[in-house]
């Protein structure tokens, strides 16, 4: 039930969710009357259009007891839309008849933070508007079949019990119980938090979040501003003004832990973080470049070098941050033989104790700069990305001409940056660990002290299904 919006990528699509402008694309924004904010870029390269509306909707805001509910209400919001007016009631199949006869695509989901849609379509008026008119309706008018709900909530629920057997699956959902305890980030869609959702649910969360005054709309493609002003005012017009949203709880940092999850496959699969960074946060490029060079950059990585190249203990092992609203976490991770479960561990907690001791070289920090300066434009390469890009522009508050200073904030980042930026996010002494797979006694963590006791697959860990 985890993350339905598409992203660039796991941890080094960080870097291309933060980065969502550049001079060259003109960002143009301005605010509706009814509060929803625009962000704009005009391009007439090609005659197309695409359209995102986001909204403080994400699954941090699911009830508890009902993880999943951010994202059956935004599945369910093309199942079915109800009479208003004029307009006849539509069913699923003539809401998606009605995008396709126009050769326009609609998407969208509901991660951690934000949830809602997104419409490709040709920028000639009359599809664009039979398109735009639809996605309208959508937004506004869903009509929440029981059916289809009953449908969707046995597809969920099949996910999860499928999920419940994955190791990956089940490390990633006792990590993010480790880092986050009882706050929302930590909720994670069950089969009996499923069967709890009533279409009730589903219309009182789609009426208190998915509101005029807290959407964000992101537009480019061949329009003029006046065009866009339009279509945003369109596509808001129904919603209703939202009430203030209750404060969610502050993230806390977690104490040391290491958790022991035993499972059947044959490798163990390890993840190591805690909550670590907020959008927005100064030490982000820091952060950007040092990661790179410690676990980010694939085979120029200090981490890849030291457990797979040296000692052969791993196919592949990767470290990233994945900023939020609230602190995301930062997260080392690999598989490995589970003979050598405790002999990768230690490598990987010896590896990075040096890094944040010492810091990169400035062969290490050039290295880095070049790869990330010289990869940039494709970052923002097609209308999608940059969609995307202004969305996350849009909803985490971030400049207006983030882009235009990416590449030279890049460039400033030094030795001593990166050093002071990872001791101040990534503190050994509280982080976690889980091993799912790995047989043997639980040990203490490098700096820390042993957390919780083991634990077996029988603790029925469930998980976010992730397709970040």
């Amino acid at each position: 039930m985890k993350k339905y919006f598409v992203a660039i990528a796991v941890f080094a699509g960080v870097l291309s969710a933060a980065a969502p402008a550049q001079a060259a694309l003109n960002i143009e924004s301005w605010s509706l009357p009814n509060g929803a904010r625009v962000l704009f870029v005009s391009n007439h390269a090609i005659p197309m259009l695409d359209v995102s509306v986001q909204f403080d909707a994400g699954e941090r805001r699911d009830p508890q007891g009902k993880a999943g509910l951010a994202a059956l209400t935004n599945v369910m919001l093309t199942h079915g839309v109800a009479a208003e007016g004029s307009a006849p009631a539509l069913s699923e199949a003539q809401i998606l008849d009605g995008f396709a006869d126009v050769a326009a695509e609609r998407g969208g989901g509901a991660g951690d933070d934000r949830a809602g849609v997104s419409l490709r379509s040709l920028s000639s008026l009359t599809e664009r508007q039979t398109a735009l008119s639809l996605l309208a309706r959508v937004l506004s008018q869903p009509s929440f079949p029981q059916a289809a709900l009953e449908r969707d909530k046995a597809l969920a629920i099949s996910d999860i019990r499928e999920a419940e057997t994955k190791p990956e699956a089940i490390a990633e959902k006792a990590f993010m119980a480790a880092l986050y305890g009882k706050h929302p980030y930590a909720f994670s869609a069950s089969e009996a938090s499923v069967q709890a959702i009533t279409r009730d649910d589903l219309v009182n969360f789609h009426r208190q979040y998915y509101v005029a005054n807290r959407a964000v709309i992101a537009m480019i493609g061949d329009l003029t501003r006046a065009e866009a002003d339009a279509i945003a005012r369109q596509l808001t017009a129904a919603l209703p003004q939202g009430a203030p949203l209750p404060a969610l709880p502050e993230v806390s940092l977690p104490a040391a832990s290491e958790q022991r999850i035993a499972h059947p496959a044959s490798q163990s699969h390890i993840l190591i973080g805690l909550p670590a960074l907020k959008r927005g946060d100064p030490d982000f490029f820091p952060l950007t470049v040092g990661n790179y060079i410690l676990g980010g950059g694939g085979f120029a990585s200090r981490l890849t070098n030291e457990v797979r190249e040296k000692r052969a203990l791993t196919y592949g092992v990767y470290s990233g941050f994945s900023p939020m609203a609230q602190p995301g976490p930062f997260q080392i991770g690999l598989q490995t033989k589970k003979e050598q479960t405790q002999q990768a561990l230690q490598v990987v907690r010896d590896t990075l104790n040096k890094y944040l001791n010492e810091g990169p070289t400035r062969d290490e920090l050039k290295g880095a700069k070049d790869n990330l300066i010289g990869g940039f434009a494709l970052r923002i390469d097609n209308n999608r990305k940059i969609l995307e890009n202004m969305a996350v522009i849009g909803y985490y508050g971030l400049p207006l001409d983030y882009l235009d200073h990416w590449t030279e904030q890049v460039a400033k980042v030094s030795v001593a940056d990166i050093r002071a930026a990872f001791k101040r996010h990534v503190l050994v002494d509280r982080m976690a660990t889980v091993i799912v797979g790995a047989p043997g006694e639980e040990a203490a963590p490098e700096g820390g002290t042993a957390g919780s006791a083991a634990t077996t697959a029988a603790s029925k860990a469930t998980t976010k299904a992730t397709s970040k």
